[in-house]
């Protein structure tokens, strides 16, 4: 039976993550006006299962376990993942902060928010990038056997956890609804 890869899981939910900013950039580039409820949409995807299911696993159980191998929090992979998702939910609050003066009409409001998504996109790209072909190489490297399956049993559990009332299955269904609903790109 082969070893199932440390950051499997993680790296499936970063598919999801970039169709879903693929989706809003497409959303974006169709506009004047753009759907701003897809767009809603699209920030409540990023918040539930971006940040509090995706990186609530990395930083609150893969990091840690990296650190217990020797990788430091303070400096190096780590440090940039960290400050890169602080920097992605600013990103994601200023485009729910925009939202409602776009809605209204306000072109400085719609500047912001698609400055903000186009931020996100460029970010998230960037980011996903480092973590596959880097740090999570790493991770499947020094995580294995015993440790590799408690990390995925812990990841399954968060899995089965709701956010904001939300299952992962419900998420998952967000994403199909935006990328199905988004102008063909």
């Amino acid at each position: 039976m082969t070893m199932p890869e440390t950051t499997a899981v993680l790296r499936e939910e970063h598919r999801r993550i970039l169709e879903v900013t693929a989706a809003l950039e497409r959303l974006i580039d169709a506009g004047p006006p753009p759907d701003y409820d897809a767009i809603e949409r699209c920030v409540r995807f990023f918040r539930l299962f971006a940040d509090a299911c995706h990186h609530g696993k990395e930083e609150e159980l893969l990091f840690p376990e990296l650190e217990s191998r020797g990788m430091p929090r303070e400096s190096g992979p780590i440090a940039v993942m960290l400050h890169e998702h602080r920097l992605g939910r600013e990103l994601v609050s200023a485009m729910a902060r925009a939202l409602p003066g776009a809605r209204a009409g306000d072109d400085t409001s719609t500047s912001r928010m698609v400055k903000a998504a186009r931020g996100w996109a460029d970010l998230i790209r960037g980011h996903i990038l480092k973590e596959d072909h880097m740090l999570f190489r790493m991770a499947d490297e020094l995580v294995d056997g015993p440790a590799c399956r408690r990390l995925c049993a812990a990841y399954d559990t968060v899995c089965a956890s709701t956010f904001d009332g939300c299952t992962k299955a419900q998420l998952e269904a967000l994403a199909d609804e935006i990328i199905g609903g988004a102008p063909a790109g």
